[in-house]
């Protein structure tokens, strides 16, 4: 499977802190990838050179973003997972223009730019957590000046391609 995904440039302790967050309440993906915005979402490995394509033709500057408060989403059963992630204001409009450029036919789900900070089985776990970050760590300012492509392998995740924002 095939992912593109924003890296985040952010202060030494926002970093830090997301990647803790995400290694306590998120500890699969946390030892594959650090903070990101995932822009495309399992791709087929068949659709890589279109990807690649699509990324290469990017004319978008650098841009600041602002995470400002998480959301708490609960999947519906069988799952029973509730999901958080801290979601952008500023910086979201971007995001989506990233997010719609290399998904023309849209998704099976409405895109909400976030990062996701971890998974929980019980809904009210997830919803103190969300009440502890948003008092000790939002808001978190950063700045996206890089996507890349990166590949599903055995064991990790592999950088297919990164590439620079410039507009």
């Amino acid at each position: 499977m095939l992912y593109v995904v924003a890296w985040p440039v952010l202060s030494e302790a926002d970093d830090t802190a997301l990647r803790r967050l995400r290694a306590q309440y998120h500890p699969g993906e946390a030892e594959l990838v650090g903070p990101h915005f995932t822009l495309v979402f399992g791709a087929p490995p068949e659709r890589e050179v279109a990807l690649r394509t699509a990324i290469e033709q990017i004319r978008q500057r650098p841009f600041w973003f602002v995470l400002d408060r998480v959301v708490r989403f609960d999947r519906p059963p069988p799952a029973k997972v509730s999901c958080l992630y801290a979601v952008p204001a500023d910086g979201a409009a971007e995001l989506n223009v990233l997010y719609e450029t290399l998904n023309p036919s849209g998704g099976d789900e409405a895109f909400e730019p976030h990062i996701t900070l971890g998974l929980f089985q019980r809904a009210a776990e997830a919803e103190q957590v969300a009440r502890i970050v948003e008092r000790r760590h939002l808001p978190m300012h950063g700045r996206v000046e890089e996507i890349g492509l990166v590949r599903r392998v055995s064991g990790g995740l592999e950088t297919v391609t990164r590439t620079r924002l410039s507009g």
